[in-house]
């Protein structure tokens, strides 16, 4: 199994960058993306990666916000040639104005 670095590029086929880009693309007015991150995953059956997307609420309550991502990109079709979305969490972040969007993709 390969170690993950965040030196070390990543592995052949990462979708991060498509998966940031279709994200940009889903979410509401006044919600910003910042510097996302991933993280490879595996289990005893898959491999993939952890990709998380912090992202701050211009303006409203980031809890209402929360619910209503979390149906929306639950409800995206993601097209990820060779990766599947497993899993997304849309938690509300540290501060009122943040929230933190994670999604698990798994290699096809």
């Amino acid at each position: 199994m390969m170690r993950w670095s965040p030196a070390l590029p990543p592995r052949p086929g990462c979708p991060h960058r498509r998966l940031r880009h279709l994200l940009l693309r889903e979410l509401p007015l006044g919600l910003a993306a910042g510097a996302s991150t991933f993280r490879p995953w595996a289990s005893a059956s898959f491999v993939g990666a952890r990709h998380i997307f912090p992202c701050t609420l211009a303006t409203g309550e980031s809890e209402a916000m929360r619910r209503a991502l979390h149906d929306r990109l639950n409800a995206t079709e993601w097209t990820l040639p060779g990766h599947i979305v497993a899993d997304i969490v849309v938690e509300c972040g540290a501060g009122e104005d943040s929230i933190r969007i994670e999604i698990l993709t798994v290699e096809d």
